[in-house]
């Protein structure tokens, strides 16, 4: 008897593999899956019979139960996942062992820890010791000594937000794992729907998912009960962690020093008038309309080719800094001409030197005609954060296409070289960049499409015959199954990033952090779509245009595709996830630049720049991962475990980033959290649609239809959350607005404070600017000087 369910299995593996590649066995609607799971429905929608399904030609249809007509073809088998999970335990090992040796080098000072050297507290030394070759893991226990209070007064609101998402994470996923593992994955386990002959090392990834639970089967109710329970643990810690964080950002603004952001507000569109420059017009309405609050104004001038100039000396004086302290090899005489080659002999430094001259000249001439280059926008300062609040929110003029206001960035956040002031420019731009965003989605379907293919060795042998052989081979369709499709996709998102900020400066933002969101929300769009709806559909053969054509359609075809791609998504975890964090603290491209200016061009560690804070990167990369958790949790609970140790290494690694590594170029005020809670909310919904109607195709009706309050309930409780919380985001409340001006009445200090408030917004590029006046090597570069 075992013996012919072998040959039955075989011949029906088969006839499997020739349906999947294009053989006409069957005229009805067919599905194949990334798993490739085998569904056949007839015209109606109902299930076809035996005989039906059987190609043609076949003499007797076999008898096989349900089970069996659902049976894997090369699906990703237990052994693979291991191997995959082998080679990135590896790869993290290898990581933080030579993480924990390098950073003790004193050569590495400024790749592990910038940011200790310029506030001043490397206590790195020159004596040789032992331990320095010795890995330890101190650092761990370093990034978890600071509390919140102490994150948040030395490094921001936006940092503590930053580590309050994977403190929720870890919440969120520790009781979806408990329940997962100990109650759905071995209810999952214990179905018939895929009776396999194998060990369990070979074992098929779905068997631990619902898939393998019987249709019908009153276990189902377990599910359905574990996405109610679910659903409100997530949206009770997603309430206290917005309470939580909407109440420090309050207790930041009070403790903070008086800031020129809450002073000013930026105006653009200001209406040109005959015979008056924009300043004293601006000027005129201001002091008319705003008379006892009024302190001051700046308006912007175009400073595009200005800045080129600037960027020009900089580097022109950092290349002669270097030739003069013998930091790289010094020439005595090189030609003036094309490429160093055509020309008359000159002293290089004398050459320099006459050169840096000449473009102090051009600057300070382009600095004089820009007074007439006014754009029609202006930063206006106010005596008090109330007076500047109410500038800000009410509608300045008759016209709303003029007088329009904002409130001011911090000023080193704004972004001088792409200010856009007119609103049809603006309007223009975000219409550009809106095609260009859609059609880079579009065109990242192609490598997304390529990357299921390794994932399905079937279809890699139908792409390509003659690697067949290979193919079959067990290692190396465990690695390709495993490891391969991850990595490459991975890959593939690497330029992702740098695209998404360059879209977002195309827009017309005039300040840097208004651009980072920008590219965080568009960021985790594309990761969202390109990472998983494409991947998920794409991965099987119900990928096809009319899914799109008939919305309604869309919800069955994610109830039956998103399963199957759960060991995909298991291995994307480990690869991105474990061995993404990983390198982030070993920081391999920083180290081996550091040690290539070291090595050619004799570059000490005088000259270094502190990274900025990769909030825009990284925050999509860890709502997509939670994304995952929420819609796997109840389909495939295996995929839990693996997001919970990387949320847990992700709190460790970034705490020890943030105190180490990054600073932050400009503050928030943690307005990334509202992303994080659409996100959240986003993941929810989700997770109920695909419910209902996997409950529907697992013949549960019942179960189906008492799903549907859950994303109504969850939108009520997101509407309700938005109400109560996302206001005290967008501007801080009267209340606190009028305490802190009383209380910067009882201080000293404000005349000197509003002494600098005027030329707070003043554009650098305005600022004089001597770069030859000192040709000392022991100069910082003279780009600071007029940041002042």
């Amino acid at each position: 008897r075992l013996s012919n369910s072998i040959d039955f299995k075989k011949s029906f593996l088969r006839a499997g593999r020739e349906a999947s590649s294009g053989s006409s066995f069957i005229q009805n609607s067919v599905s194949f899956s990334s798993t490739s799971v085998l569904q056949v429905k007839t015209s109606q929608g109902r299930p076809a019979s035996a005989t039906s399904r059987w190609r043609s030609g076949s003499k007797r249809p076999p008898r096989f139960s349900t089970s069996r007509r659902r049976q894997h073809f090369r699906a990703m088998i237990l052994s693979a996942l291991l191997t995959s999970v082998g080679i990135n335990l590896g790869l993290c090992f290898l990581f933080f062992t030579l993480y924990s040796i390098l950073r003790k080098q004193p050569g590495n000072v400024t790749v592990y820890g910038p940011r200790l050297i310029q506030a001043g507290k490397s206590q790195q030394t020159n004596a040789f010791n032992l331990e320095r070759l010795l890995p330890t893991a101190g650092w761990v226990k370093r990034a978890l000594e600071p509390t919140n209070e102490e994150i948040l007064s030395n490094l921001g609101l936006d940092a503590l937000v930053f580590t309050r998402v994977f403190v929720f994470s870890i919440r969120v996923f520790s009781f979806a794992s408990v329940v997962g593992i100990f109650i759905l994955l071995p209810v999952n386990y214990m179905g018939t729907e895929f009776e396999e002959f194998f060990d369990l090392p070979n074992k098929s990834l779905d068997s631990f998912s619902i898939s393998n639970v019987n249709d019908g089967s009153n276990k189902l109710w377990i599910h359905f009960c574990a996405i109610y329970i679910f659903s409100a643990v997530v949206c009770y810690l997603l309430y206290c962690e917005h309470k939580y964080i909407s109440s420090k950002r309050i207790a930041h603004f009070y403790s903070s020093k008086p800031q020129p952001q809450e002073f000013t507000v930026l105006v653009s569109g200001v209406p040109l008038v005959s015979g008056n420059s924009i300043s004293e017009t601006v000027e005129s309405f201001f002091r008319e309309y705003h008379s006892s609050t009024y302190l001051s104004h700046v308006v912007v001038h175009r400073t595009d080719k200005l800045k080129v100039l600037m960027n020009d000396a900089e580097k022109l004086y950092k290349k002669l800094t270097r030739v003069k302290s013998g930091t790289i090899s010094r020439q005595k005489s090189k030609r003036d001409g094309f490429l160093g080659m055509f020309g008359k002999r000159v002293d290089v430094v004398d050459h320099y030197e006459k050169k840096l001259v000449k473009l102090e000249d051009d600057m300070r001439l382009k600095q004089s005609l820009l007074a007439g280059e006014e754009i029609p926008a202006a930063f206006v300062s106010f005596r008090t954060r109330h007076g500047a609040a109410i500038a800000s929110n009410i509608q300045q003029g008759m016209d709303p296409t003029q007088w329009l206001t904002e409130t001011a960035p911090e000023p080193q956040d704004v972004h001088w070289p792409f200010f856009t002031a007119s609103f049809v420019r603006r309007w223009i731009s975000n219409v550009v960049v809106f095609v260009a965003f859609v059609a880079l989605i579009i065109l990242y379907v192609i490598p997304v499409v390529l990357v299921q293919g390794l994932a399905n060795l079937h279809q890699l042998e139908t792409w390509f015959p003659f690697l067949k052989s290979i193919l079959n081979m067990k290692i190396v369709s465990q690695v390709i199954t495993g490891y391969l499709p991850s990595l490459i996709f991975q890959a593939f998102l690497m330029i992702v990033p740098p695209v998404m900020l360059l879209l977002s400066s195309m827009q017309g933002f005039i300040s840097h952090s208004q651009i980072e969101k920008s590219a965080c929300i568009k960021l985790l769009v594309f990761t969202v779509w390109n990472s998983f709806f494409a991947n998920v559909l794409s991965g099987s053969a119900l990928y096809r245009v009319n899914v799109f054509l008939e919305p309604k359609n869309i919800p069955r075809v994610l109830a039956a595709a998103v399963p199957a791609q759960a060991s995909f998504f298991i291995s994307y975890v480990v690869t991105t996830g474990w061995t993404g964090l990983s390198s982030e603290i070993f920081r391999l491209v920083p180290l081996l630049w550091s040690f290539m200016n070291k090595l050619f061009y004799k570059e000490d560690d005088k000259e270094f720049e502190v990274p900025p804070t990769p909030f825009c990167q990284e925050i999509p990369r860890i709502l997509f991962f939670g994304l995952l958790g929420t819609t796997y949790f109840f389909l495939s609970p295996l995929i839990l475990p693996f997001l919970l140790v990387y949320f847990c290494l992700g709190y460790v690694i970034y705490r020890n980033q943030l105190l180490n590594v990054y600073e932050a170029k400009y503050e928030t005020g943690g307005k990334f959290w509202p992303i994080v809670h659409s996100s959240t909310i986003f993941s929810l919904v989700l997770m109920h649609i695909i419910a209902i109607r996997l409950f529907g195709l697992k013949k549960l009706p019942l179960a189906s239809s008492l799903t549907i309050p859950l994303p109504v309930l969850t939108l009520l409780f997101s509407i309700y959350c938005q109400r109560r919380f996302l206001p005290n985001f967008k501007s801080y409340p009267t209340e606190c607005l009028v305490n802190k001006d009383k209380a910067d009445e009882r201080e000293e200090n404000m005349s000197e404070f509003y002494s600098k408030l005027v030329v707070a917004y003043r554009d650098p590029a305005l600022s004089a600017s001597q770069y030859s006046r000192d040709m000392s090597p022991e100069d910082p570069p003279l780009l600071r000087s007029y940041q002042s």
